[in-house]
């Protein structure tokens, strides 16, 4: 059975900015693909560009399976992490990695739950672990987003077998005015933004929703201090801001 979602019913806490409306369409593509098509998706941009945030919000979304790689796993460890993130028990004693995957690949296809492998860029490093995720797409054949930064598209083009079965590339989007207005309301809560000033914040943020967020708390956090319950571009008055490299202070 597959899982579906409406990016517009989010739960409390995730705003509907274009980063997520990206990786839900994407998902969306990987979970309605025609029998014969393959099921690999990848999610691509900077650092900071909203990709991990919107791709754990896929473990609410769609009940995704989310893990975020670690630069040191080898194969077994990550189908260790995988499986603790299924809840599935992993054997006492010395289980080989042939055993682990195939507690793997048949739990995915049991569940028909998707698969979100997060900083994926670290398994570009090893042959051994792009051939153990392309062997869990094959063994379940459930769909699986990879997400990580924006030479990845490059790097995977290293491993023929495993780039032709990527069904949707998907490039991040840079931050806009209407996303920060979204972004307001959850990082700069009781405190109205006007416009003139989350345009200067998505000036500065070079496209990063991270430093977008990171900027509407320092808004609030100011705001609160000095009793103003509406911020403008001219009421902030040239306090500090983050770009990313150090504060700088605002026009």
């Amino acid at each position: 059975m597959k899982t579906h979602a409406n990016p517009r019913n989010l739960p409390p806490g995730l705003a509907s900015i274009a980063a997520l409306d990206l990786v839900s369409v994407t998902m969306e593509k990987l979970n309605d693909r025609h029998a014969g098509l393959p099921g690999l998706g990848v999610l691509y941009g900077p650092a900071g560009w909203g990709k991990s945030m919107s791709a754990g919000a896929m473990q609410m979304l769609y009940r995704a399976y989310y893990i975020q790689i670690r630069s040191a796993w080898t194969r077994k460890s990550l189908l260790e992490k995988i499986l603790v993130e299924m809840g599935v028990a992993i054997p006492k004693g010395k289980a080989t990695i042939p055993h682990l995957l195939d507690l793997v690949c048949a739990q995915l296809s049991g569940s028909m739950r998707p698969l979100v492998l997060d900083e994926f860029d670290y398994c570009t490093r090893s042959d051994g672990l792009i051939e153990i995720v392309r062997d869990i797409y094959e063994g379940s054949r459930c769909p699986i987003l990879l997400v990580g930064e924006e030479l990845l598209p490059q790097k995977l083009a290293s491993w023929e077998r495993f780039h032709s079965r990527v069904l949707a590339w998907a490039p991040a989007q840079p931050v806009t005015v209407g996303d920060a207005a979204k972004l307001a309301p959850l990082y700069c809560a009781g405190v109205s933004v006007a416009e003139d000033l989350l345009a200067h914040l998505v000036e500065i943020s070079e496209g990063s929703v991270r430093r977008v967020c990171v900027n509407l708390s320092l808004i609030r956090n100011e705001s609160l201090t000095v009793g103003e319950d509406m911020m403008t571009l001219a009421k902030w008055n040239g306090r500090e801001l983050y770009t990313g490299e150090a504060p700088v202070r605002g026009v």
